[in-house]
């Protein structure tokens, strides 16, 4: 689903973090002046939020803790925000790798929050149907490791505060020039504000080691559940950019590196 109106009627459809109540909204989120997402600007330039997550916050702490007690329990539908204080939605800016052990989740629930980006390791989420990151205004990418999520079937994002989005056209960050070595690049522990994010281990395509050889990163927007998402791909070797599939119909239809390319015209144009 897409966002042409927040639904005001349906407050707790999502649970507590969703009254759309601007001075609620500030209690958890912090502001994105990454574009403009009420207009179309399409030759603005655009980066990475460069904010790392902080492992020694409260709401990381309970976080941790949600997500131990879900994945031993084998809920089905998980809204850890929900179980957040206000304070604590707000020091959450991705989540952690342990969210591949909750493989029984069918419904992820993450309306209105503080996130920039979201780990490869939800591909390990092998019963998702159903995702639900909407309002979630920071959060303008994903990882190209959600399309191993094959029973996703339904999603709810702001379109709007997507990179390439068909209603606006924003552009995407430039990607680095892509080193066929990792010699002098440390992948577990990246700079967000050149590379997207702080950790990448695995091919995103293959799941072969990055550490083994270089890292190829590109963009490339498809079809996941309802939405078209701009997902970030680093893999490992140019043949295994070569083997992404096409771009989805009126969006860029290969795989590229970002910056000023040429986009389809803007819904609003």
């Amino acid at each position: 689903m897409t966002d042409e109106a927040e639904p005001e009627l349906n407050l707790n459809r999502w649970g507590d973090t969703s009254n759309p109540a601007p001075e609620r909204r500030g209690l958890r989120q912090d502001a994105c002046s990454c574009f403009d997402q009420s207009r179309p600007h399409p030759r603005a330039r655009v980066g990475f939020h460069a904010e790392r997550q902080d492992t020694s916050a409260p709401g990381w702490r309970h976080l941790l803790e949600l997500i131990d007690e879900a994945a031993a329990d084998g809920r089905e539908e998980f809204r850890p925000l929900t179980e957040l204080s206000p304070e604590e939605r707000r020091q959450i800016i991705t989540l952690p790798p342990s969210i591949a052990r909750l493989t029984a989740v069918r419904h992820l629930v993450l309306y209105g929050s503080n996130l920039v980006r979201i780990p490869p390791e939800i591909g390990a989420m092998t019963s998702l149907e159903e995702f639900t990151p909407y309002t979630s205004y920071r959060l303008h990418w994903f990882p190209y490791e959600i399309t191993r999520c094959r029973k996703l079937t339904r999603s709810t994002v702001s379109t709007r505060a997507l990179f390439g989005n068909y209603k606006l056209r924003p552009p995407f960050p430039q990607l680095q020039p892509s080193p066929d070595s990792v010699t002098d690049l440390d992948p577990g522990n990246l700079d967000p504000r050149h590379w997207g994010t702080t950790v990448t281990h695995g091919c995103s395509v293959c799941d072969r080691p990055i550490e083994q050889s270089g890292l190829h990163q590109v963009w490339i927007s498809l079809r996941v559940a309802t939405d078209v998402l701009p997902l970030l791909v680093s893999a490992c070797s140019v043949a295994c950019v070569a083997a992404l599939p096409g771009g989805a119909r009126d969006y860029v239809l290969a795989p590229h590196k970002g910056g000023r390319v040429d986009q389809p015209a803007s819904k609003w144009a």
